[in-house]
Protein backbone atom coordinates (compact mmCIF):
# COMPACT_ATOMS: atom_id res chain seq x y z
CA UNK A 1 0.00 0.00 0.00
CA UNK A 2 1.07 3.58 -0.64
CA UNK A 3 1.13 4.47 3.07
CA UNK A 4 3.59 1.62 3.73
CA UNK A 5 5.80 2.73 0.83
CA UNK A 6 5.93 6.25 2.28
CA UNK A 7 6.86 4.96 5.75
CA UNK A 8 9.74 2.97 4.24
CA UNK A 9 11.24 6.18 2.85
CA UNK A 10 12.83 7.13 -0.45
CA UNK A 11 14.53 4.41 -2.45
CA UNK A 12 15.94 3.67 -5.87
CA UNK A 13 12.40 3.74 -7.28
CA UNK A 14 10.51 6.12 -4.96
CA UNK A 15 11.05 9.85 -4.59
CA UNK A 16 9.20 12.39 -2.41
CA UNK A 17 8.47 16.05 -3.11
CA UNK A 18 6.74 18.41 -0.66
CA UNK A 19 5.29 20.31 -3.63
CA UNK A 20 5.68 20.51 -7.37
CA UNK A 21 9.08 22.18 -7.91
CA UNK A 22 8.90 25.62 -9.51
CA UNK A 23 11.70 24.50 -11.84
CA UNK A 24 10.15 21.57 -13.70
CA UNK A 25 13.49 19.99 -14.63
CA UNK A 26 14.01 19.09 -10.95
CA UNK A 27 11.39 16.34 -11.19
CA UNK A 28 11.48 15.74 -14.96
CA UNK A 29 15.06 14.43 -14.53
CA UNK A 30 13.67 11.75 -12.20
CA UNK A 31 10.86 10.94 -14.65
CA UNK A 32 13.45 10.37 -17.39
CA UNK A 33 15.73 8.38 -15.08
CA UNK A 34 12.88 6.06 -14.08
CA UNK A 35 11.89 5.50 -17.73
CA UNK A 36 15.52 4.66 -18.63
CA UNK A 37 15.93 2.15 -15.79
CA UNK A 38 13.44 0.10 -13.76
CA UNK A 39 10.58 2.58 -13.40
CA UNK A 40 9.44 4.28 -10.21
CA UNK A 41 7.14 6.73 -8.46
CA UNK A 42 7.31 10.41 -7.55
CA UNK A 43 4.94 11.26 -4.70
CA UNK A 44 4.00 14.93 -4.38
CA UNK A 45 2.93 16.11 -0.93
CA UNK A 46 5.39 14.18 1.27
CA UNK A 47 8.42 15.57 3.14
CA UNK A 48 11.52 13.62 2.05
CA UNK A 49 13.25 13.97 5.44
CA UNK A 50 10.50 13.24 7.96
CA UNK A 51 8.16 11.25 5.64
CA UNK A 52 5.39 13.47 7.02
CA UNK A 53 2.29 13.75 4.86
CA UNK A 54 2.01 17.43 3.92
CA UNK A 55 -0.57 17.03 1.19
CA UNK A 56 -1.50 19.27 -1.73
CA UNK A 57 -4.40 21.69 -2.20
CA UNK A 58 -7.51 19.55 -2.84
CA UNK A 59 -9.10 22.29 -4.92
CA UNK A 60 -6.05 22.50 -7.21
CA UNK A 61 -5.12 18.82 -7.41
CA UNK A 62 -6.58 18.07 -10.85
CA UNK A 63 -5.13 21.25 -12.32
CA UNK A 64 -1.74 20.20 -10.93
CA UNK A 65 -2.08 16.76 -12.51
CA UNK A 66 -2.85 18.31 -15.91
CA UNK A 67 0.17 20.59 -15.60
CA UNK A 68 2.44 17.64 -14.74
CA UNK A 69 1.14 15.65 -17.73
CA UNK A 70 1.72 18.58 -20.10
CA UNK A 71 5.18 19.33 -18.67
CA UNK A 72 6.37 15.73 -19.10
CA UNK A 73 4.97 15.64 -22.64
CA UNK A 74 6.63 18.96 -23.57
CA UNK A 75 10.04 18.35 -21.99
CA UNK A 76 10.75 14.65 -22.68
CA UNK A 77 11.69 12.80 -25.85
CA UNK A 78 10.64 10.20 -26.88
CA UNK A 79 7.26 10.81 -25.29
CA UNK A 80 6.76 9.35 -21.82
CA UNK A 81 3.26 8.32 -20.73
CA UNK A 82 3.09 8.45 -16.92
CA UNK A 83 0.22 7.13 -14.83
CA UNK A 84 -0.75 10.10 -12.67
CA UNK A 85 -3.26 9.65 -9.87
CA UNK A 86 -4.37 11.10 -6.56
CA UNK A 87 -4.58 9.27 -3.23
CA UNK A 88 -5.79 10.28 0.21
CA UNK A 89 -3.60 9.49 3.24
CA UNK A 90 -4.34 10.75 6.73
CA UNK A 91 -7.08 12.88 5.22
CA UNK A 92 -4.66 14.68 2.88
CA UNK A 93 -4.29 14.47 -0.89
CA UNK A 94 -1.04 13.33 -2.48
CA UNK A 95 -0.26 13.10 -6.18
CA UNK A 96 1.43 9.90 -7.40
CA UNK A 97 3.37 10.01 -10.69
CA UNK A 98 4.15 6.44 -11.73
CA UNK A 99 6.68 5.90 -14.51
CA UNK A 100 7.10 2.54 -16.22
CA UNK A 101 10.34 1.22 -17.76
CA UNK A 102 10.31 2.55 -21.32
CA UNK A 103 10.82 0.57 -24.52
CA UNK A 104 12.05 3.49 -26.67
CA UNK A 105 15.27 4.28 -24.82
CA UNK A 106 17.12 6.51 -24.37
CA UNK A 107 14.68 9.07 -22.99
CA UNK A 108 16.10 12.55 -22.55
CA UNK A 109 15.24 16.18 -21.84
CA UNK A 110 14.64 17.98 -25.13
CA UNK A 111 16.27 21.24 -24.01
CA UNK A 112 19.54 19.50 -23.11
CA UNK A 113 19.74 17.05 -26.01
CA UNK A 114 20.48 13.36 -25.92
CA UNK A 115 24.14 13.58 -24.82
CA UNK A 116 23.49 15.86 -21.84
CA UNK A 117 19.81 15.25 -21.11
CA UNK A 118 19.74 11.47 -20.62
CA UNK A 119 19.43 10.45 -16.96
CA UNK A 120 19.48 7.13 -15.10
CA UNK A 121 18.59 6.07 -11.58
CA UNK A 122 21.50 5.07 -9.33
CA UNK A 123 21.24 4.48 -5.57
CA UNK A 124 18.18 6.63 -5.10
CA UNK A 125 19.43 9.57 -7.18
CA UNK A 126 19.00 10.67 -10.81
CA UNK A 127 22.31 11.20 -12.56
CA UNK A 128 23.43 11.89 -16.15
CA UNK A 129 24.20 8.81 -18.25
CA UNK A 130 27.81 8.51 -19.34
CA UNK A 131 28.86 7.59 -22.88
CA UNK A 132 28.86 3.81 -22.33
CA UNK A 133 25.44 3.79 -20.66
CA UNK A 134 24.00 6.05 -23.35
CA UNK A 135 25.19 3.71 -26.12
CA UNK A 136 23.76 0.74 -24.21
CA UNK A 137 20.40 2.51 -23.89
CA UNK A 138 20.46 3.26 -27.64
CA UNK A 139 20.98 -0.43 -28.39
CA UNK A 140 18.13 -1.35 -26.06
CA UNK A 141 15.84 1.16 -27.77
CA UNK A 142 16.75 -0.25 -31.20
CA UNK A 143 16.32 -3.83 -29.92
CA UNK A 144 19.92 -4.63 -30.85
CA UNK A 145 22.79 -6.10 -28.86
CA UNK A 146 26.48 -5.15 -28.99
CA UNK A 147 27.63 -8.69 -29.70
CA UNK A 148 25.48 -9.09 -32.83
CA UNK A 149 26.91 -5.97 -34.47
CA UNK A 150 29.46 -6.35 -37.28
CA UNK A 151 33.05 -5.87 -36.09
CA UNK A 152 34.23 -3.45 -38.77
CA UNK A 153 37.84 -3.48 -37.56
CA UNK A 154 38.40 -7.13 -38.51
CA UNK A 155 37.89 -9.40 -41.48
CA UNK A 156 36.27 -12.81 -41.37
CA UNK A 157 38.80 -15.54 -40.49
CA UNK A 158 37.62 -19.01 -41.55
CA UNK A 159 40.19 -20.72 -39.32
CA UNK A 160 38.94 -18.90 -36.22
CA UNK A 161 35.35 -19.81 -37.10
CA UNK A 162 36.33 -23.48 -37.50
CA UNK A 163 38.11 -23.44 -34.14
CA UNK A 164 35.01 -22.00 -32.47
CA UNK A 165 32.82 -24.65 -34.10
CA UNK A 166 35.17 -27.35 -32.76
CA UNK A 167 35.12 -25.83 -29.26
CA UNK A 168 31.32 -25.67 -29.19
CA UNK A 169 31.10 -29.29 -30.37
CA UNK A 170 33.61 -30.37 -27.71
CA UNK A 171 31.61 -28.70 -24.94
CA UNK A 172 28.38 -30.27 -26.22
CA UNK A 173 29.92 -33.74 -26.18
CA UNK A 174 31.36 -33.27 -22.69
CA UNK A 175 27.95 -32.09 -21.44
CA UNK A 176 26.19 -35.20 -22.79
CA UNK A 177 25.68 -37.67 -19.93
CA UNK A 178 25.57 -41.01 -21.72
CA UNK A 179 27.49 -42.63 -24.55
CA UNK A 180 24.31 -42.66 -26.62
CA UNK A 181 23.77 -38.93 -26.06
CA UNK A 182 27.37 -38.17 -26.98
CA UNK A 183 27.03 -40.08 -30.27
CA UNK A 184 23.94 -38.05 -31.18
CA UNK A 185 25.73 -34.69 -30.92
CA UNK A 186 26.02 -33.24 -34.42
CA UNK A 187 28.99 -31.33 -35.80
CA UNK A 188 28.80 -27.56 -35.43
CA UNK A 189 29.18 -25.83 -38.78
CA UNK A 190 29.69 -22.36 -40.17
CA UNK A 191 25.99 -22.33 -41.06
CA UNK A 192 25.19 -22.78 -37.34
CA UNK A 193 27.28 -19.71 -36.54
CA UNK A 194 25.38 -17.76 -39.18
CA UNK A 195 22.05 -18.99 -37.82
CA UNK A 196 23.04 -17.93 -34.29
CA UNK A 197 24.11 -14.46 -35.48
CA UNK A 198 27.79 -14.99 -34.67
CA UNK A 199 28.75 -14.61 -38.35
CA UNK A 200 26.82 -12.55 -40.90
CA UNK A 201 26.40 -13.06 -44.61
CA UNK A 202 26.11 -9.66 -46.28
CA UNK A 203 25.32 -10.08 -49.97
CA UNK A 204 27.51 -13.16 -50.20
CA UNK A 205 30.36 -11.77 -48.09
CA UNK A 206 30.97 -13.28 -44.66
CA UNK A 207 31.75 -10.75 -41.94
CA UNK A 208 32.50 -11.26 -38.24
CA UNK A 209 30.31 -9.92 -35.47
CA UNK A 210 31.64 -8.73 -32.13
CA UNK A 211 30.49 -12.09 -30.73
CA UNK A 212 32.84 -14.01 -33.04
CA UNK A 213 35.77 -11.86 -31.92
CA UNK A 214 34.85 -12.19 -28.23
CA UNK A 215 34.63 -15.97 -28.58
CA UNK A 216 37.91 -16.38 -30.54
CA UNK A 217 40.96 -14.10 -30.64
CA UNK A 218 39.20 -11.43 -28.50
CA UNK A 219 41.00 -8.20 -29.27
CA UNK A 220 38.74 -6.07 -27.04
CA UNK A 221 41.04 -4.68 -24.31
CA UNK A 222 38.42 -4.62 -21.53
CA UNK A 223 36.75 -7.94 -22.36
CA UNK A 224 38.69 -9.92 -19.78
CA UNK A 225 38.34 -11.18 -16.22
CA UNK A 226 40.58 -9.76 -13.51
CA UNK A 227 41.04 -12.08 -10.53
CA UNK A 228 42.68 -11.26 -7.21
CA UNK A 229 43.21 -12.74 -3.77
CA UNK A 230 43.32 -10.14 -0.98
CA UNK A 231 44.55 -10.31 2.57
CA UNK A 232 41.72 -9.60 5.01
CA UNK A 233 38.36 -8.17 3.96
CA UNK A 234 39.35 -5.05 1.98
CA UNK A 235 41.11 -4.24 -1.30
CA UNK A 236 44.43 -3.28 0.20
CA UNK A 237 47.04 -6.07 0.14
CA UNK A 238 47.27 -8.41 -2.89
CA UNK A 239 48.29 -12.02 -2.22
CA UNK A 240 47.71 -13.25 -5.78
CA UNK A 241 46.58 -11.57 -8.99
CA UNK A 242 45.79 -12.86 -12.48
CA UNK A 243 44.21 -11.37 -15.61
CA UNK A 244 42.54 -13.85 -17.96
CA UNK A 245 42.17 -12.93 -21.63
CA UNK A 246 41.25 -14.82 -24.81
CA UNK A 247 37.90 -16.46 -25.68
CA UNK A 248 35.22 -15.70 -23.09
CA UNK A 249 34.48 -19.34 -22.34
CA UNK A 250 38.16 -19.98 -21.53
CA UNK A 251 38.23 -16.92 -19.25
CA UNK A 252 35.27 -18.34 -17.31
CA UNK A 253 37.05 -21.67 -16.77
CA UNK A 254 40.27 -19.99 -15.60
CA UNK A 255 38.48 -17.60 -13.24
CA UNK A 256 36.49 -20.50 -11.79
CA UNK A 257 39.69 -22.47 -11.13
CA UNK A 258 41.26 -19.38 -9.53
CA UNK A 259 38.46 -19.16 -6.96
CA UNK A 260 38.50 -22.87 -6.16
CA UNK A 261 42.27 -22.66 -5.68
CA UNK A 262 41.86 -19.95 -3.04
CA UNK A 263 38.88 -21.15 -1.00
CA UNK A 264 38.97 -23.95 1.56
CA UNK A 265 38.54 -27.59 0.64
CA UNK A 266 37.31 -29.95 3.33
CA UNK A 267 35.73 -33.38 3.46
CA UNK A 268 32.26 -34.82 3.92
CA UNK A 269 31.55 -38.33 5.16
CA UNK A 270 28.45 -39.93 3.66
CA UNK A 271 28.19 -43.41 5.17
CA UNK A 272 31.52 -45.05 4.44
CA UNK A 273 32.34 -42.71 1.56
CA UNK A 274 34.62 -39.69 2.03
CA UNK A 275 34.19 -36.91 -0.55
CA UNK A 276 36.01 -33.59 -0.90
CA UNK A 277 33.81 -30.53 -0.50
CA UNK A 278 34.56 -26.84 -1.00
CA UNK A 279 33.34 -24.34 1.59
CA UNK A 280 31.25 -22.65 -1.13
CA UNK A 281 29.11 -24.55 -3.64
CA UNK A 282 31.19 -24.68 -6.86
CA UNK A 283 28.03 -24.37 -8.97
CA UNK A 284 27.24 -21.03 -7.29
CA UNK A 285 30.78 -19.75 -7.91
CA UNK A 286 30.65 -20.83 -11.54
CA UNK A 287 27.16 -19.43 -12.09
CA UNK A 288 28.15 -16.03 -10.72
CA UNK A 289 31.17 -15.84 -13.04
CA UNK A 290 29.14 -17.03 -16.05
CA UNK A 291 26.41 -14.45 -15.41
CA UNK A 292 28.94 -11.65 -14.91
CA UNK A 293 30.55 -12.47 -18.27
CA UNK A 294 27.44 -13.23 -20.31
CA UNK A 295 25.37 -10.22 -19.25
CA UNK A 296 28.06 -7.56 -18.88
CA UNK A 297 28.02 -4.29 -20.81
CA UNK A 298 30.89 -4.57 -23.30
CA UNK A 299 30.60 -0.86 -24.05
CA UNK A 300 31.81 -0.13 -20.52
CA UNK A 301 35.59 0.26 -20.39
CA UNK A 302 35.90 -1.98 -17.34
CA UNK A 303 36.63 -5.65 -16.76
CA UNK A 304 34.71 -8.34 -14.94
CA UNK A 305 36.39 -8.61 -11.54
CA UNK A 306 36.55 -11.64 -9.24
CA UNK A 307 37.95 -10.87 -5.79
CA UNK A 308 38.57 -13.44 -3.04
CA UNK A 309 38.63 -12.07 0.52
CA UNK A 310 38.84 -13.77 3.90
CA UNK A 311 35.08 -13.47 4.33
CA UNK A 312 33.66 -13.57 0.79
CA UNK A 313 34.07 -14.03 -2.93
CA UNK A 314 33.02 -10.90 -4.80
CA UNK A 315 32.09 -11.02 -8.51
CA UNK A 316 31.51 -7.64 -10.19
CA UNK A 317 30.15 -7.16 -13.70
CA UNK A 318 30.27 -3.86 -15.65
CA UNK A 319 26.80 -2.59 -16.47
CA UNK A 320 23.54 -2.08 -14.61
CA UNK A 321 20.80 -4.70 -14.71
CA UNK A 322 19.51 -4.83 -18.27
CA UNK A 323 16.17 -3.76 -19.66
CA UNK A 324 14.61 -2.40 -16.47
CA UNK A 325 15.06 -5.61 -14.47
CA UNK A 326 15.22 -5.34 -10.69
CA UNK A 327 17.02 -7.53 -8.17
CA UNK A 328 13.66 -8.79 -6.89
CA UNK A 329 12.71 -9.87 -10.43
CA UNK A 330 15.93 -11.76 -11.16
CA UNK A 331 15.58 -13.61 -7.85
CA UNK A 332 12.23 -14.86 -9.16
CA UNK A 333 13.70 -15.97 -12.48
CA UNK A 334 13.25 -12.77 -14.49
CA UNK A 335 15.71 -12.55 -17.37
CA UNK A 336 16.50 -10.22 -20.26
CA UNK A 337 19.45 -10.96 -22.50
CA UNK A 338 21.91 -8.13 -23.14
CA UNK A 339 24.28 -10.21 -25.35
CA UNK A 340 22.08 -12.51 -27.39
CA UNK A 341 24.66 -14.24 -29.59
CA UNK A 342 26.98 -15.04 -26.69
CA UNK A 343 24.04 -16.31 -24.64
CA UNK A 344 22.94 -18.49 -27.56
CA UNK A 345 26.39 -20.04 -27.96
CA UNK A 346 26.82 -20.54 -24.19
CA UNK A 347 23.42 -22.20 -24.09
CA UNK A 348 24.51 -24.66 -26.81
CA UNK A 349 27.75 -25.30 -24.91
CA UNK A 350 25.73 -25.91 -21.71
CA UNK A 351 27.67 -23.13 -19.98
CA UNK A 352 24.21 -21.63 -19.45
CA UNK A 353 21.69 -24.30 -18.50
CA UNK A 354 18.55 -22.30 -19.27
CA UNK A 355 17.89 -18.58 -19.33
CA UNK A 356 16.53 -17.02 -16.16
CA UNK A 357 17.36 -19.89 -13.79
CA UNK A 358 20.98 -19.06 -12.86
CA UNK A 359 20.32 -16.78 -9.88
CA UNK A 360 17.68 -19.12 -8.46
CA UNK A 361 20.08 -22.07 -8.74
CA UNK A 362 22.81 -20.02 -7.10
CA UNK A 363 20.54 -19.20 -4.15
CA UNK A 364 19.29 -22.79 -3.93
CA UNK A 365 22.80 -24.28 -3.86
CA UNK A 366 23.84 -21.94 -1.01
CA UNK A 367 20.73 -22.93 0.96
CA UNK A 368 21.60 -26.61 0.46
CA UNK A 369 25.09 -25.85 1.81
CA UNK A 370 23.51 -24.18 4.84
CA UNK A 371 25.34 -20.93 4.21
CA UNK A 372 24.24 -17.35 3.80
CA UNK A 373 22.20 -16.47 0.71
CA UNK A 374 24.22 -14.72 -2.03
CA UNK A 375 24.11 -10.95 -1.75
CA UNK A 376 23.03 -9.22 -4.97
CA UNK A 377 23.88 -5.53 -5.32
CA UNK A 378 23.66 -2.77 -7.90
CA UNK A 379 26.63 -0.53 -7.17
CA UNK A 380 26.69 2.54 -9.35
CA UNK A 381 26.66 1.29 -12.93
CA UNK A 382 27.82 -2.24 -12.09
CA UNK A 383 26.25 -5.40 -10.68
CA UNK A 384 27.84 -7.45 -7.89
CA UNK A 385 27.35 -10.88 -6.32
CA UNK A 386 28.85 -11.59 -2.89
CA UNK A 387 29.23 -15.25 -1.86
CA UNK A 388 30.01 -15.29 1.87
CA UNK A 389 32.51 -17.85 3.14
CA UNK A 390 31.26 -19.73 6.22
CA UNK A 391 34.78 -20.35 7.51
CA UNK A 392 35.43 -16.69 8.37
CA UNK A 393 34.76 -16.34 12.10
CA UNK A 394 31.53 -16.47 13.99
CA UNK A 395 30.27 -13.14 12.62
CA UNK A 396 29.77 -14.66 9.17
CA UNK A 397 27.97 -17.79 10.30
CA UNK A 398 24.25 -17.82 9.69
CA UNK A 399 22.72 -15.66 12.40
CA UNK A 400 19.27 -15.96 13.90
CA UNK A 401 16.89 -13.18 13.02
CA UNK A 402 16.31 -10.52 15.61
CA UNK A 403 13.48 -11.38 17.96
CA UNK A 404 10.76 -8.70 18.11
CA UNK A 405 10.70 -8.89 21.92
CA UNK A 406 14.27 -7.56 21.98
CA UNK A 407 13.47 -4.50 19.93
CA UNK A 408 12.23 -1.10 21.02
CA UNK A 409 8.85 -0.07 19.74
CA UNK A 410 10.55 3.10 18.56
CA UNK A 411 12.35 1.19 15.79
CA UNK A 412 10.63 1.12 12.41
CA UNK A 413 10.73 -1.73 9.88
CA UNK A 414 13.74 -0.25 8.05
CA UNK A 415 15.76 0.03 11.28
CA UNK A 416 14.95 -3.57 12.19
CA UNK A 417 16.16 -4.76 8.77
CA UNK A 418 19.37 -2.73 9.11
CA UNK A 419 19.95 -4.26 12.55
CA UNK A 420 19.51 -7.77 11.14
CA UNK A 421 22.00 -7.01 8.35
CA UNK A 422 24.55 -5.75 10.89
CA UNK A 423 24.14 -8.93 12.93
CA UNK A 424 24.66 -11.02 9.77
CA UNK A 425 27.69 -8.98 8.68
CA UNK A 426 29.28 -6.57 11.21
CA UNK A 427 31.58 -5.16 8.49
CA UNK A 428 28.76 -4.20 6.13
CA UNK A 429 29.03 -0.66 4.77
CA UNK A 430 26.31 1.96 4.74
CA UNK A 431 26.48 1.99 0.93
CA UNK A 432 25.90 -1.79 0.82
CA UNK A 433 22.94 -1.46 3.21
CA UNK A 434 21.44 1.25 0.99
CA UNK A 435 21.86 -0.90 -2.12
CA UNK A 436 20.39 -4.00 -0.47
CA UNK A 437 17.34 -2.19 0.92
CA UNK A 438 16.92 0.10 -2.08
CA UNK A 439 17.06 3.31 -0.05
CA UNK A 440 19.39 6.30 -0.04
CA UNK A 441 22.61 6.39 1.98
CA UNK A 442 21.24 9.48 3.69
CA UNK A 443 18.28 7.42 4.91
CA UNK A 444 20.66 4.66 6.09
CA UNK A 445 22.75 7.14 8.08
CA UNK A 446 19.66 8.60 9.70
CA UNK A 447 18.34 5.17 10.71
CA UNK A 448 21.72 3.99 12.03
CA UNK A 449 21.92 7.14 14.12
CA UNK A 450 18.59 6.14 15.66
CA UNK A 451 19.89 2.61 16.33
CA UNK A 452 22.98 4.04 18.04
CA UNK A 453 20.89 6.47 20.09
CA UNK A 454 18.61 3.63 21.19
CA UNK A 455 21.63 1.57 22.25
CA UNK A 456 21.22 -1.27 19.75
CA UNK A 457 24.38 -0.60 17.73
CA UNK A 458 27.83 0.86 18.29
CA UNK A 459 30.78 1.48 15.99
CA UNK A 460 33.99 -0.34 16.89
CA UNK A 461 37.23 0.99 15.41
CA UNK A 462 37.68 3.57 12.66
CA UNK A 463 35.01 4.63 10.21
CA UNK A 464 36.94 3.02 7.35
CA UNK A 465 38.45 -0.10 8.88
CA UNK A 466 36.17 -0.77 11.84
CA UNK A 467 32.97 -2.77 12.24
CA UNK A 468 29.52 -2.60 13.77
CA UNK A 469 28.60 -4.23 17.07
CA UNK A 470 24.97 -5.14 17.64
CA UNK A 471 23.78 -5.21 21.27
CA UNK A 472 20.72 -7.48 21.26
Amino acid sequence: MLADEIKAGESSNIEFKVEIPKKSDKYVKSVIAFANTAGGKIIIGVDDESHKIIGVDKDEVFKMMDNITNTISDMCYPQIFPNIGVDTIEGKCVIVIEIYPGANRPYYMKSLGKENGTFIRVSGTSRPADEAILKDLELQGANHSFDEMVCVEQKFDAKQADELCAAIYRYMVEAAKTKSEKEKVKDVTLQNLINWGVVKNLDGTLVPTNALILLTNNTFPFAKIQCALFKGTERVVFLDKRDFEGPLYEQIEEAYKFVLKHINLGAEINGLVRTDAYELPPEAVREAIVNATTHRNFLDRACVQVAVYDDRVEITSPGMLYGGLTIAQIKEGGSKIRNRCIAEVFSRMKIIESWGTGIKRMISSCKEYGIREPELLEIGDSFRVNLYRPSFGDCHQKSPKVSPKNLSKKLNATQKMILEMIIDNPRITQVAIAEELGITTRSVKRNIRQLIDEGFVERVGSARGGSWKAKV
